[in-house]
Parts: structure tokens; C-alpha cells; sequence
């Protein structure tokens, strides 16, 4: 699979032009992402230098792109001329409805192919079962203490 992922608000911290402090668990998603055989595009606004120390940031935290900034399946792409759209199949971004989802949710959305509708179900079905199970324990008696 295909995988665009943005860089400020999404990997670090927004802080532009600077870089920002990693988001957590940002690089060790990436790295396992690439580990599972999928194709990471680093789509961003960075241009010039302040790119060039984006991805030498990412380098030096074991995250290798597959494409920056362009696409990476080029015969699907009908426009020769530099569109700064990105052919993939996911995007991760801090802009998306919703805002930037943790790290362990994408992780899990990708892994295990499901979408942001199944995993906000799939949430809502453990947290019943939270307070279904603290609703059956069984409740103390409340003891008074005459001083």
C-alpha cells in the first residue's frame, strides 16, 4: 500500500519553519509500517533546505521514504506536469475531519484494514464493557465511625 504522510502537525509537533518535538510514537509507527512492506511518500509544504532537514530528521530516526513529494506510482498519475497531488492509497495528516488520530489508531487502521467508522465502533463497544464490568462489582458499605 501506498502511504502519504505529512511532516508538521503529523510526524512532529507544528513549528514551522523549526521542527518540532516528535509526536509520539510517530518514527516507530513509520518504521513498523515500512517493516510491513508498505511504500511511506512524505507529502509536505517543506521545500529547499527546510525539507532537506525534515527528511535528514526522519533519516537519522530510521524512517526512509519512498518518494518526497512527488508520486510514487507515476503511470497512474494522467498529469506529466508537476501537480503536487499525491497518488496514494492513505493519507495521514493533522488536517483530516477529525484532526491527527494517535499513532497506535493509525497503526491499527492500516494493519488491520479497517476504517475510521469500524475503529470509533470498536471503541465505543470496550468502553461499554468498562462500565458494564464497574457497574457489576459489587459496591462496598459505606461504615461509620462515631468519634
Amino acid at each position: 500500500m501506498v502511504i502519504s504522510i505529512d511532516f508538521d502537525g503529523t510526524v512532529v509537533e507544528h513549528r514551522y519553519p523549526k521542527i518540532g518535538e516528535e509526536i509520539p510514537h510517530a518514527t516507530e509507527t513509520l518504521k513498523k509500517l515500512i517493516a510491513d512492506g508498505h511504500k511511506l511518500v512524505l507529502w509536505t509544504v517543506r521545500e529547499g533546505r527546510l525539507l532537506d532537514e525534515a527528511v535528514d530528521w526522519c533519516r537519522e530516526r530510521g524512517v526512509e521514504f519512498a518518494a518526497i513529494n512527488e508520486t510514487l506510482r507515476a503511470d497512474t498519475n494522467e498529469h506529466s506536469n508537476n501537480t503536487r497531488k499525491i497518488d496514494a492509497d492513505i493519507y495521514v495528516d493533522d488536517c483530516n475531519i477529525g484532526g491527527r488520530l494517535d499513532w497506535d489508531i493509525v497503526y491499527h487502521m492500516i494493519h488491520d484494514h479497517l476504517s475510521f467508522y469500524q475503529v470509533i465502533r470498536e471503541e465505543k463497544r470496550k468502553a461499554q464493557q468498562l462500565q458494564q464490568q464497574m457497574e457489576e462489582q459489587p459496591k462496598k458499605k459505606k461504615r461509620w465511625f462515631g468519634f
